[in-house]
């Protein structure tokens, strides 16, 4: 008798291992990085593909239709005015972000991680909360805003956690606005000086601005 889940697990592999299943789930191309896209928010067909410009409208719906029977992501229409059709993952899929975040990590190690790829706002987002140093941010409370090419997200730091989300950033105490997210990154990760980094500005809270930049480190290469 055929399992129940006979269309997701075992599809590829015939294994019982729930790394298995993880791949038979995400392993398809482009499908951890629609699932990257979302991890801070629903967004619509069109904010994926901007989001992921290597991706063709065929692959980007395949990809959404498999993840959706999956159930790692659910499609809503907005309610009046907008009654747009958006992308949203399911308590299921917001789980995957540690499992994101490790592989991150373990990229990072690696000699051949190219850092001077684009990178997508989402990207630097989750890269932050993967890259605190929770020992350098003990004791250090802020409230940063990031406006990266036309994406808004709000960073809240506090108790060495760093919960972000997509919202206005206006109000936080600092505010990094970049035409793309590479410039922060190169500010956070490579010690870039700002004023190297034509386009990226930094309002507000300077001193903490600059203190919150310092919170953040790349592994070691190690192979």
């Amino acid at each position: 008798m055929k399992s129940p889940n006979e269309t997701q697990h075992g599809k590829w592999y015939d294994d019982a291992c729930g790394t298995a299943f993880a791949l038979e789930v995400l392993g398809e191309r482009w499908a951890l990085l629609v699932v990257r896209e979302l991890m801070l928010g629903a967004l619509r067909f069109s904010d994926l593909r901007a989001a992921l410009p290597g991706i063709s409208a065929k692959v980007l719906t395949e990809r959404l239709t498999g993840l959706e029977e999956a159930g790692v992501l659910v499609r809503k229409t907005l309610p009046p005015p907008g009654k747009a059709q958006v992308y949203e993952l399911t308590e299921w899929g917001y789980h995957a972000e540690p499992a994101i975040q490790e592989l991150g990590r373990w990229a990072a190690r690696s000699i051949k991680h190219d850092a001077h790829l684009p990178l997508s706002p989402v990207g630097l987002m989750l890269s932050m909360r993967t890259m605190l140093v929770r020992k350098k941010a003990k004791g250090v409370t802020a409230d940063i805003g990031f406006v990266v090419g036309g994406h808004e997200f709000r960073a809240r730091l506090h108790d060495r956690t760093l919960p972000i989300t997509r919202e206005a950033a206006a109000g936080a105490q600092a505010i990094f606005r970049a035409p793309v997210a590479s410039l922060i990154a190169g500010l956070i990760y490579a010690g870039v000086p700002l004023a190297d980094l034509p386009g990226l500005t930094i309002e507000g809270d300077m001193k903490l601005a600059r203190k919150f930049t310092t919170l953040f480190e790349l592994p070691p290469k190690i192979g």
